[in-house]
């Protein structure tokens, strides 16, 4: 039983959205999905299992220039940002942070909503309490007002 997590994360490699899906089923799935929930941005950078005609194309609709290098049987090469793609590595960080989590690395739970509520718990612990560790010496007071801004909608 394997699966593959797909997820939508912030410039600074926190995660925004997360979707599992089954190990053998394409990435074009989880894209499809997680198309719907993209926040506004003007870059999206995604590895070669998103290298889709009609997902460049809704990207632009939306108004958001893809960063995707092309499969290597495309028959049409695609320009991308090399310099730009390099900082995809902030989005691998993020998932070796959530697989130092031995439950989310071996996968104990057989049930996917599970293991979706597990991987949701350590992406909360590891980036967003992670906040507090990082700010050390602020009471919780200055905390929430140095960051509240950052949450409210505009």
């Amino acid at each position: 039983m394997n699966t593959k997590l797909h997820a939508i994360c912030d410039s600074q490699g926190r995660p925004i959205d997360l979707f599992v899906t089954a190990g053998q089923v394409s990435d074009y799935i989880g894209a499809r999905v997680l198309l719907s929930g993209l926040p506004k941005v003007d870059w999206l950078l995604g590895d070669r299992g998103y290298d889709a005609d009609w997902f460049r194309e809704a990207l632009q609709d939306k108004g958001i220039r893809a960063c995707i290098p092309g499969r290597k049987q495309r028959k049409t090469p695609v320009k991308y940002d090399k310099r730009r793609y390099k900082r995809r590595n902030r989005i691998k960080i993020m998932f070796g942070r959530l697989k130092d989590w031995r439950r989310v690395a071996t996968r104990y739970d057989r049930c996917p909503k599970v293991f979706l509520s597990a991987i949701t718990l350590a992406a909360l612990v590891i980036y967003w309490l992670g906040i507090l560790t990082l700010r050390s010496g602020l009471d919780y007071g200055s905390l929430f007002e140095t960051v509240a801004p950052e949450l409210e909608p505009a």
